[in-house]
């Protein structure tokens, strides 16, 4: 199926994409479940805000277990959500609208219901079947212990057991997420070679990029050898990056591999991939960024930083740096379906004594407590237009651009991410972020769902607060100084001012508190201090600020530009 294309200009390098977790976007048939019709009629949305492309967090046929990151058929498109040929008027419209496409890939792992995973369940130990997946034999007397001591990013090991075929206990199976989630062996020769079939399935389809969930996993160690940090005795925290279990040296061949095949598609359409990479370090994103792997690596070092101009100046020094010296753009993000939502972040009191796991950093950022929503409010308007003015490419998680706080209060029952289940509770998860969308101030639901039976349209999937209401798209359209409107005008004047091929030079402002650069004729100011900051007036006429200035005075937890 062939779509209308344009000439390849490199979209991607400064591209502005809009995160969209379709189960929470919009409903259009009142189940109370977001589907692609539902985002089709609400893209108008997406359009006016300015943005680029649109990103939609995977939407294939799954049992749901997590929500779409346990696929059981990579072909299909989830029920719920629509068919091929909802998805293909998605693309249409979005295409007529000037917006790329990226869809999720989840090559890590699948759903157990996946027909590979059934079939290496019903076959015997060493079978091509279970070949596809890492199966192996238990240790003790009677391979009654998991095959090594590796933990699940979800709590608990790692590894669970099946029965063999008499019924009776067998081998084990890796899963680093839920168990639900079987991890494939890409050793195996029919797994990538299903990957390919896969992206040129939705490339022909009409799509521009992938994000590639759980870019630093696919391989293993070969020997699957126990990880040190796990046992007594060692003096690390035994859920940090296993180096086991992540960024094996074999993963850069298949990522080379990957980018041939997009390039295939050329010159008549550029087609691109954006990694979900987590390294131990900074530099090592670089491995991943050559100039025949991925186009883009989400950069989360800025999404990690409290809210401090010298933490914020650090992490951007070291985007820049990377940037520098691997020709790929930075990635920028400050949100996404799996962190709690800026608002929440910047207004929660963080202990300055909290450690970040590795494996798992944004662990940190989920944490609990108070949340002075109106400072973290303020905060991150005073985000987005550091965010925005930064040189690279942008990720902007929808809801955002309403200003919503984290939903932290959902009751257990309703919970329904697996890690807060296999860690009893112990991990909050990600569900506060993914609440349902309001778009009009009244109940039900807040104009999630657009459509009813006789009775009205289903309870969204996951409740929502009563307070969303004054969040909704409505009432902040009515509100010239709202939240919605800045990110807006944001988006309407990022390139006329900070142009893609403009450096970005640090100014002194005498605080360490107060964060400014330039990017050719255009500035950008943050103050994450304590006291207003005066704007010396040779930095600048003021363009666009998250605040109200009192003449040229930058209140406190604000940011502006200046020409």
């Amino acid at each position: 199926m062939n779509h209308p294309t344009t000439a390849p200009t490199s979209w991607w390098r400064d591209a502005v994409i809009y995160q969209v977790y379709v189960r929470s976007f919009a409903d259009a048939d009142g189940d109370g479940i977001g589907d692609l019709a539902g985002l089709r009629a609400r893209l108008d949305h997406v359009a006016r805000l300015g943005v680029d492309g649109i990103w939609l967090n995977p939407h294939y046929s799954s049992p749901q277990r997590d929500h779409g990151y346990d696929i059981a058929d990579y072909f299909a498109v989830e029920p719920a959500y629509g068919d091929l040929d909802s998805f293909d008027a998605l693309v249409a419209d979005a295409h007529e609208r000037g917006l790329k496409v990226l869809l999720d890939v989840v090559a890590n792992h699948c759903s157990s219901d996946h027909p590979w995973f059934q079939e290496a369940l019903a076959a015997a130990p060493g079978s091509p079947e279970r070949a596809r997946f890492v199966f192996r034999d238990g240790r003790g007397a009677g391979g009654e212990l998991p095959p090594n001591n590796w933990q699940s990013i979800f709590g608990g090991p790692a590894w669970t057991r099946v029965p063999g075929p008499d019924g009776t206990p067998g081998q084990w199976y890796l899963h680093i997420f839920d168990s639900s989630q079987p991890d494939f062996d890409w050793r195996a020769p029919e797994v990538p070679a299903m990957f390919d079939e896969v992206l040129r399935f939705w490339f022909d389809r009409g799509i521009d990029g992938f994000r590639i969930d759980v870019g630093h996993g696919l391989y293993k160690h070969p020997e699957l050898p126990d990880w040190p940090c796990a046992e007594d005795g060692h003096d690390c925290d035994p859920h940090d990056y296993n180096g086991h279990m992540w960024n094996q040296a074999e993963v850069h061949e298949v990522y080379r591999s990957w980018r041939a095949l997009a390039d295939s598609y050329s010159p008549d359409r550029e087609l691109m991939y954006v990694g979900e990479v987590w390294v131990p370090q900074v530099d090592s994103l670089a491995d991943y960024l050559r100039p025949d792997e991925l186009h883009q690596a989400f950069f989360f070092d800025l999404l990690l930083q409290p809210w401090d101009g010298q933490a914020f100046r650090g992490a951007i020094t070291r985007g820049v740096e990377q940037a520098a010296a691997t020709g790929a753009p930075v990635t920028w993000t400050l949100s996404n379906h799996d962190v709690p939502r800026t608002v929440t972040r910047y207004g929660i009191t963080r202990d300055p004594a909290a450690t970040t796991s590795q494996a798992d950093p944004i662990k940190a950022a989920r944490a609990r407590g108070a949340v002075d929503v109106e400072k973290g409010s303020a905060r991150a308007r005073a985000a987005v237009l550091l965010q925005l003015a930064l040189p690279g490419a942008v990720y902007l998680y929808a809801g955002e651009e309403l200003g919503l706080p984290e939903v932290t209060d959902l009751p257990d029952e309703a919970r329904q991410d697996p890690a807060f289940f296999r860690t009893g509770g112990e991990e909050v998860g990600r569900d506060g972020c993914r609440v349902p969308l309001p778009w009009t101030e009244d109940r039900p639901g807040f104009g999630f769902s657009l459509a009813g039976g006789a009775d009205g349209p289903a309870e969204p999937w996951l409740p929502q607060p009563d307070w969303f209401g004054k969040y909704a798209v409505s009432a902040l359209e009515e509100d010239r100084s709202s939240v919605l409107h800045l990110y807006r005008d944001a988006l309407a004047q990022r390139r006329g001012l900070f142009a893609a091929a403009e450096p970005l030079v640090w100014l002194e402002t005498g605080s360490p508190d107060v964060l400014a650069f330039e990017r050719g004729a255009a500035r950008c100011v943050v103050n994450t201090g304590s006291a207003p900051y005066v704007l010396p007036e040779g930095l600048g006429d003021v363009v666009l600020a998250s605040a109200g200035l009192s003449g040229r005075e930058l209140p406190v937890d604000a940011a502006v530009w200046l020409r």
